[in-house]
């Protein structure tokens, strides 16, 4: 199946990967860090820059609020401050944010999309006119969530970190029955960052062949084999989070992409696409031309008179191709020779009678 979810790229299964530059809360609040982070994004390449979409109210219940008064991660507050509210105050997107940073991605050409953790921001994005929904791996069970956003039929990016198969069925089915038929499913591992042998990447070609959607890949390792490693398997779309600086304060920084990361995630995921060609075996133009070069020619291995029958002893395998190749060796043995041949000649048809 194949998905339109811009203007940029038809997404199917082993297409060059749509690149989503995850920004999430790394703008720590700051609208001149925001749009930095955006133009970043789009130098090093990447087709969207993707937010998250919440308010105090709808992040976490009052409960979880009165528990996490303060953190203690020995980093000198580095990734937390202060209690978890005045975390959240601080780093959530006001709806006229929301609207300045959709214009200033629309203004330097790269899309603009978000995670909206609640009904409410489903419409403002919406209004917004954002290409796609992404569904955070926390609600694939928030079935009244994916039937409000599936109304829209505008198309969904489907994360599925911490979920069974099951539960990712039963989203699938929650969205199509709202009617939505554009689905793109995510293999996410919800741990930040998470060990190699948890990431299970084979979990993107199990993906594939029991759902009928283009399958691709949520990175929460560090670095960029993993994702590349991801489009191998045909990952049709890699989102990665995205800092300038690894060593800036805040939640994420430290497991996000650099732009250098982000750069070599890029290029590579373009590289390696093209490179996985066709299941068809074919010989390309470039390749046809160096048989000529490389391969071997059946040659003379003594001099050989005039009218003397060649025998198997008297014949050899050298570079170049250019001569009668060595799998038509039985069609020269027993063959009488026109004219007299050196050692180490390349034979002709012509040479024989």
């Amino acid at each position: 199946m194949r998905i339109k979810i811009s203007n940029k790229k038809d997404i199917y299964n082993y297409c060059e990967p749509y690149i989503i530059a995850e920004i999430g809360s790394n703008h720590n609040g700051d609208m001149g860090l925001a749009k930095k982070l955006i133009e970043s994004a789009k130098e090093c390449g990447a087709d969207a820059v993707k937010f998250q979409s919440w308010t105090p109210e709808s992040l976490v219940a009052k409960e979880e609020y009165d528990r996490n008064q303060s953190y203690d991660d020995g980093d000198g507050g580095k990734k937390h401050f202060g209690s978890l509210k005045e975390m959240v105050e601080k780093y959530y997107l006001r709806e006229d944010q929301h609207i300045e940073l959709k214009n200033y991605c629309d203004s330097i050409g790269i899309d603009f999309c978000s995670t909206p953790f609640s009904k409410q921001e489903v419409d403002l994005l919406f209004k917004l006119n954002v290409p796609f929904f992404k569904i955070a791996s926390m609600d694939v069970n928030n079935l009244e969530l994916l039937k409000h956003v599936g109304q829209f039929k505008t198309p969904v990016v489907l994360s599925t970190g911490m979920a069974t198969l099951a539960e990712i069925e039963i989203a699938v089915k929650t969205l199509e029955s709202a009617g939505c038929n554009q689905i793109i499913i995510l293999h996410c591992i919800a741990i930040y960052p998470p060990k190699n042998e948890d990431i299970n990447l084979n979990n993107i070609k199990m993906l594939q062949q029991t759902f009928n959607y283009p399958i691709g890949f949520s990175d929460h390792t560090i670095g960029t084999f993993i994702p590349l490693a991801s489009v191998a398997l045909g990952s049709c779309l890699i989102e990665k989070h995205f800092t300038l600086d690894k060593d800036m304060p805040g939640w994420d920084h430290a497991i996000s992409a650099d732009p250098s990361e982000l750069k070599e995630i890029v290029m590579g995921s373009e590289n390696i696409s093209k490179s996985l060609g066709s299941f068809e075996r074919i010989v390309s133009k470039d390749e046809e031309a160096k048989k000529l070069i490389f391969r071997r020619s059946i040659v003379t291995l003594r001099n050989i008179p005039e009218n003397e029958i060649i025998r198997e002893t008297d014949l050899g395998y050298k570079r170049p191709g250019s001569g009668i190749p060595p799998n038509e060796m039985k069609y020269v043995l027993g063959r009488v020779v026109k004219k007299a041949l050196k050692k180490d000649e390349l034979i002709s048809w012509d040479d024989l009678i």
